[in-house]
C-alpha cells in the first residue's frame, strides 16, 4: 500500500520546505499539497524543490478561478523542476466559494471540469508536440499559442491528474478522465468509499488511484486517543455544517444532524457544534486505535479497497520513529 501525507493548512509558508524533507525522511510515497490560506501551486513548488524522491501533488487547487492555460504552464513548470514527481490534483470547491470567495460565475460543474481536464491536455500536448492548439468546448476555447509562448517539451510530460470531491457524478468522471482520485476526510469511512466511491470510480472500467484519507484518532496512549478524539469531535461537526459534506450523514441515516449544525453555524454558535458529534458517530466514521494498533485497524478496514492510504505525521515530531514504523507497516501490507 502507498502511504501519503497531507498537511495542515496553517503551516506557515516558511515551514514548507522543512515539513516536506520531513516527511521524505520518514518514508512516504507522497505529500499531497491542500488549498486553502496559501496558494497550492507555489506549496507544492516549494515542497518539491527542497526533497529528492518525493512525489508531491496538488490535493486540491480550485480550478474554476484558473484558467486552464495558466494551471498548465503551472503544473508544466512543476513536473520539470522536479523530474517528473509533481502529480495536478483538481477540485470544483462548492458554490459558495466559487461565487463569493472568487467571485466566479457557477455553472455546470461536472460538464465544466471534464472540459477542463480535456483543456489542460490539450495545452500540455502542444507544449511537447509544439502547437497548433486549437481547443473549442463549451467553457473553454483555446486557439492560439505562438512559438514565443510555448515553454517546449520536457522530460517527464505525462503529468497525473487527479480529482477530488464527494459525490457520485465527480467519482463517475474520475473513473472516465482522471489518474487518480482524492476522497475527503468527511466522506472517508470504508463504509462510504465501498458504497458510494469505488461504484463511480470503476464504472468506466479504467484503473483510477483512490487515495483515502480519513481522519484518524491516533497516539502514543489513551491519553492521547482521548485527545484526537475530542479534536476530531470539534472539526466534524464544523465541518459537517456545510450541506456539500452531508452524504456521509445522509449515508448514516444522520440527515438530522446535518440539520442541527446547520441551524448552529446560522446563529454563530460554533463552539457548540461538538456536543451533536456522537461517540456512536466517531466510532462509525473515524479509525481510531494507538500507534501499535493503528496501521492494522487502516489495513483490515481499507485493504480491500484501495491501495493508497494518507496518514499525517505527529504533531511532535518526537514520535516520528513511531509514524515511521506505520508507515512501514501500512506500505508491507
Amino acid at each position: 500500500m502507498k502511504v501519503y501525507s497531507g498537511m495542515a493548512a496553517e503551516i506557515p509558508i516558511s515551514q514548507v520546505a522543512g515539513y516536506a524533507q520531513r516527511v521524505e525522511g520518514l518514508g512516504y510515497d507522497g505529500l499531497r499539497v491542500a488549498e486553502t490560506v496559501h496558494d497550492g501551486m507555489l506549496l507544492a513548488g516549494l515542497a518539491l524543490d527542497h526533497t529528492t524522491s518525493l512525489r508531491v501533488s496538488t490535493a486540491v487547487v480550485v480550478a474554476f478561478p484558473r484558467s486552464p492555460m495558466v494551471t498548465a504552464i503551472a503544473a508544466w513548470d512543476l513536473q520539470a523542476l522536479s523530474g517528473g514527481r509533481f502529480g495536478l490534483g483538481l477540485g470544483t470547491q462548492i458554490k459558495q466559494n466559487i461565487e463569493g470567495r472568487f467571485s466566479v460565475p457557477w455553472e455546470a460543474p461536472i460538464e465544466r471540469m471534464e472540459e477542463y481536464v480535456a483543456a489542460v491536455r490539450a495545452i500540455w500536448q502542444a507544449f511537447g508536440e509544439g502547437g497548433p492548439l486549437d481547443f473549442q468546448g463549451e467553457h473553454y476555447r483555446f486557439s492560439r499559442l505562438q512559438p514565443f509562448f510555448n515553454p517546449g517539451p520536457i522530460n517527464h510530460p505525462d503529468i497525473p491528474v487527479l480529482l477530488g470531491g464527494v459525490n457520485p457524478r465527480i467519482c463517475e468522471l474520475a473513473g472516465r478522465v482522471a489518474d487518480g482520485f482524492i476522497t475527503h476526510p468527511t466522506n472517508a469511512s470504508a463504509r462510504f468509499v465501498a458504497e458510494r466511491i469505488k461504484p463511480g470510480l470503476d464504472s468506466a472500467g479504467r484503473e483510477v488511484e483512490l487515495i483515502v484519507s480519513p481522519p484518524l484518532i491516533t497516539g502514543a496512549d489513551q491519553r492521547a486517543l482521548s485527545r484526537a478524539r475530542e479534536y476530531q469531535r470539534r472539526k466534524l461537526g464544523f465541518l459537517y455544517s456545510t450541506p456539500a459534506y452531508g452524504p456521509s450523514l445522509e449515508l448514516y441515516g444522520w440527515d438530522d444532524v446535518g440539520d442541527r449544525l446547520r441551524a448552529l453555524a446560522r446563529s454563530g454558535r460554533w463552539d457548540d457544534m461538538a456536543e451533536v458529534i456522537t461517540d456512536d458517530m466517531l466510532d462509525a466514521l473515524v479509525p481510531q486505535g494507538t500507534y501499535d494498533e493503528i496501521a492494522g485497524v487502516l489495513l483490515d478496514a481499507y485493504g480491500g479497497l484501495t491501495s493508497s492510504i494518507g496518514i499525517n505525521p505527529p504533531d511532535d515530531p518526537a514520535e516520528d520513529g513511531a509514524v515511521a514504523e506505520i508507515i512501514r507497516a501500512l506500505q508491507a501490507g
